[in-house]
């Protein structure tokens, strides 16, 4: 496999990766609300989406999740505890897609110096950042299953029966992000492998020639 081809698919993923990640921190299909009442000639006012930063509701409403904010002391602990996971994901994810901007950049310097060790070094890097992501993903699930499992708690079984949720598109590019990091950092560490081999080569060769 030549080098080359490899260290450019290495740049590209990179590059989709860090792209899939921000358009998914900054757009607000996280998890979607349907709610399908019979009878109900508003019903799509009742239905929201929401991101990282806001939730939607209805066709023109829309508000912002003040996680850091919010009176505390006025929240149960149900509800603290809420806003805490979502601190978390607020933070992580935005900080993987920083971490992102200096590993493609340490992994272009390193695949234009073909130093295995620089090579090797840059795909553990990326793979580092692929945990914040898949961290960040993780705890975000877990935040709105939570969430999901208050709701619940709180509305009557009857009325539920009309509600539809669901995982959206921008959590999907964020899942997408997460392999494409992986893929990056393994595209590198094959990189790395391919010069080491065309070292001993090329050593093997000079050797054979005295």
């Amino acid at each position: 496999m030549k080098y080359g081809l490899v260290v450019l698919s290495a740049g590209l993923t990179g590059l989709l990766s860090f792209t899939f990640l921000a358009v998914a921190i900054g757009t607000d299909y996280w998890y979607i609300i349907d709610v399908n009442k019979p009878n109900h000639t508003g019903a799509n006012d009742l239905s929201s989406h929401s991101g990282l930063w806001r939730i939607i509701e209805g066709a023109n409403r829309s508000s912002v999740i003040s996680s850091f904010t919010a009176n505390m002391s006025s929240l149960s602990e149900t509800e603290r505890h809420l806003l805490g996971l979502h601190k978390v994901v607020v933070i992580v994810l935005p900080l993987s897609l920083v971490l992102l901007v200096f590993g493609w950049i340490f992994g272009l310097v390193s695949s234009l110096a073909c130093s295995p060790k620089l090579l090797a070094a840059s795909a553990s890097y990326v793979l580092f950042c692929s945990i914040f992501t898949l961290s960040g993903v993780s705890i975000y699930i877990k935040y709105s299953n939570q969430a999901m499992e208050e709701f619940q708690r709180i509305v009557s079984p009857e009325n539920f029966v009309f509600v539809h949720v669901s995982f959206g598109w921008s959590l999907a590019l964020a899942w997408l992000s997460y392999s494409l990091e992986i893929a990056t950092g393994l595209l590198l560490l094959l990189a790395a492998r391919i010069i080491q081999i065309k070292g001993h080569y090329d050593s093997g060769v000079a050797i054979a020639m005295l």
